[in-house]
């Protein structure tokens, strides 16, 4: 079974940040699979190909069930594991993140270097953006014309959100329905219209809203 809602990076993206001269710069994007995490990973290195760092973390899968963290030269769990950790604490999946260093001379010790890879990978996320995705259905109602003045105008005031309507020799509204209040919108809609109304569950999508 999909997981009902889940957060993830909006999309990808990067932000930079500076410490004590080195430039950090966090690049994120999102991996349903190992293969689409290692393919982000290795296009940031060529890309950074003369950077001192290219430390990556990633989880994926709908309990976390893939977890990697590699630290490319840096002292041992001072990168790939804090820049994990963050993505754990934030609850995101299917989320891989590659951090860019480039050295500016000035060494920060273990302690400086994980709070730097940790920041880096906090401020970008903010930067970048994270979504909640939300699994629905899109529900088709089908009604005679006389009804869709009532129906609109429930559907808006409900909290299940709208998504068009098809004027065809009947109207169909559709609207996105979680897949647990299927059968009370089946019911609501029942109500309303007497029994007017034709209702059928078509695909399953998930729908995103960002998260502040």
């Amino acid at each position: 079974m999909p997981l009902s809602t889940y957060q993830t990076v909006k999309g990808e993206g990067s932000h930079e940040i500076v410490i004590q001269k080195s430039r950090f710069i966090a690049h994120f994007t999102r991996a349903e699979t190992e293969e689409e995490a290692q393919r982000f990973i290795e296009r940031i290195k060529k890309e950074h190909w003369n950077a001192t760092h290219n430390c990556s973390a990633y989880l994926i899968g709908e309990a976390d069930h893939i977890q990697k963290a590699n630290d490319d030269g840096e002292p041992s769990g001072t990168a790939g594991v804090p820049m994990l950790e963050v993505l754990k604490k934030r609850g995101l999946k299917d989320t891989a993140v590659v951090v860019t260093r480039y050295f500016g001379g000035i060494k920060l010790g273990a302690g400086g270097l994980i709070r730097a890879y940790g920041s880096a990978v906090s401020e970008g996320l903010q930067a970048v953006g994270v979504v909640q995705r939300t699994l629905v259905h899109t529900v088709h109602t089908e009604i005679d014309y006389h009804w869709l003045g009532k129906v609109e105008h429930a559907l808006r005031e409900s909290p299940y959100k709208m998504k068009g309507i098809d004027y065809l020799e009947q109207v169909d509204v559709q609207a996105y329905v979680e897949p647990d209040q299927l059968e009370s919108f089946h019911e609501w809609i029942t109500n309303l219209t007497n029994g007017q109304a034709t209702v059928k569950t078509g695909d399953e999508l998930y729908l995103e809203s960002p998260v502040s």
